[in-house]
């Protein structure tokens, strides 16, 4: 690992993969191959069986997609990134507007608590200035040809 890579907390990085790997992919696990027992395990409402099977599917595939990140990690950070967006955005539109009507069912403070971990974790995990940064993206656009007319 050369001198860029000395910000990259790679002990966090692939923390949080395995993290994913164990919950996010068993509870999809769980959704997909019985979704009742789940239901009735988390205390949830009825679900949609459409809908709920492509929430499992999707934990799913975050799960399985975090195996691929433990041994490629920096390869891999989108997907830290895209469930770290999606978390907060269910913070900001969904859990916060529920919580200042006092309509945030038991089950969506279980969800925000475990979502919290996560959005601590890929805070810490994720390497921003490698991400974002120039040297990252300038082997990609040096490879690019303008389209001739």
């Amino acid at each position: 690992m050369g001198s860029e890579d000395s910000s990259i907390r790679w002990g966090w990085l692939k923390f949080m993969y395995f993290y994913t790997v164990v919950s996010a992919g068993l509870l999809g696990l769980g959704v997909v191959i019985d979704p009742d027992f789940m239901i009735s395990m988390m205390g949830w409402p009825p679900q949609d069986t459409v809908v709920f099977g492509v929430f499992g599917s999707l934990y799913v595939a975050f799960g399985l997609v975090s195996i691929l990140g433990l041994r490629a990690p920096l390869k891999f950070v989108p997907v830290l990134l895209l469930q770290l967006t999606y978390k907060i955005v269910w913070f900001l539109g969904v859990a916060l507007p529920l919580v200042m009507k006092g309509q945030l069912p038991t089950h969506g403070y279980l969800f925000a608590a475990i979502f919290l971990t996560f959005l601590v974790g890929d805070l810490i995990a994720i390497p921003f200035s490698y991400v974002f940064g120039k040297s990252t993206a300038t082997p990609y656009l040096e490879k690019i040809q303008p389209i001739k007319e």
